[in-house]
């Protein structure tokens, strides 16, 4: 028999005890619904009755309307708020929700380090001159659930030209505030803290990719990873590394957290990729929230394939999964 410590079981291997809770009380309440359970439908109420959502927040002034992801219905504020991996608040899904309510995001600093001709230190306030946009981008999580995020944030080509990699800089290292004081679970050995992500400099480039300040028009609530995320469409949700404060350029490929703690299970591309399965599940198929089934065949890099396919021309997606 195997016996596994608490510590090496990862989240997507333990369902949410409430959410466990309501699906039992969802799968018996009537015949009809356990129909609607088979045809892969769960209402939003009973996805969040776990956790409270955020509260609304200030609004975001001078946010550009986009193009992107004008077909998407977006999640309710209520589904995104209240549904998140953000270990450093916890590992259920409700967790953050729960444990963030507290968290002070002022004042903040985003230092920019590394192989760049102007290092600098930012504060919130620095990020004011940038042009807000609106993306709607699905994102997908490589546990195979996926949600509809209205995402306000800026184009990190936009701060990246700013700092003016040099010639070296073939990557980017982002790095997640390291504070156990207002972040609880850092004093756990959950991860190495602190949470480290990167990109290849090309992919930091790419007009998709954003750091995120707001969502629904709003600042970004804490569990979603205030005041400032990473996010990338097209790769799985556990490179959206949040509440950054280091972004550093380097030469050689950054070791990221996931790498570090279980890499044959979590390599450093994530791209999306149905072909690709996870050592323990399949990625052929995903659970779109708030349904409760895998009723929903998985697109190659998440539904962004034209847009970003030629980043990877030539390589082999199944030894850089």
């Amino acid at each position: 028999m195997l016996i596994k410590r608490a510590a090496d079981i990862r989240s997507s291997e333990i369902t949410d005890k409430k959410l466990y809770l309501n699906r039992r009380e969802f799968l018996s309440a009537t015949a009809a619904t356990t129909a609607a359970v088979a045809a892969g439908v769960l209402g939003s109420e009973a996805l969040v009755r776990a956790a409270t959502p955020a509260p609304h927040g200030r609004k975001l002034e001078n946010v550009k309307k986009t193009p992107f992801g004008a077909d998407e219905k977006p999640n309710k504020w209520e589904e995104i708020t209240t549904y998140n991996n953000f270990y450093e608040f916890g590992t259920d899904k409700s967790s953050p929700s729960e444990n963030a309510t507290k968290f002070r995001t002022k004042p903040w600093n985003l230092a920019i380090e590394g192989e760049v001709a102007k290092p600098a230190s930012y504060n919130l306030e620095d990020f004011k001159p940038y042009a807000l946009e609106e993306r709607v981008y699905r994102m997908r999580c490589v546990e195979a659930w996926s949600m509809v995020i209205p995402w306000i944030g800026i184009p990190l080509k936009d701060v990246i030209a700013r700092a003016q990699p040099t010639s070296k800089a073939k990557f980017v290292e982002l790095t997640t505030l390291l504070d156990p004081s207002r972040m609880p679970y850092q004093r756990s050995g959950v991860l190495d803290w602190p949470y480290v992500e990167g990109l290849r400099l090309d992919e930091a480039m790419h007009p998709l990719t954003i750091l995120a300040v707001g969502l629904y028009g709003e600042v970004l609530p804490n569990q979603n990873g205030a005041p400032i995320r990473l996010v990338v469409p097209w790769k799985y949700g556990f490179k959206g590394v949040k509440s950054i404060v280091k972004m550093r350029f380097v030469e050689k490929q950054p070791l990221n957290t996931w790498q570090r703690m279980q890499g044959s299970e979590y390599g450093f591309y994530a791209n999306v990729n149905p072909e690709v399965d996870h050592p323990r599940w399949s990625q052929a198929r995903e659970v779109r929230l708030p349904g409760l089934i895998k009723n929903h065949k998985t697109e190659m890099f998440n539904g962004y394939a034209d847009q970003v396919a030629s980043l990877y021309s030539g390589m082999d997606l199944r030894k850089n999964y």
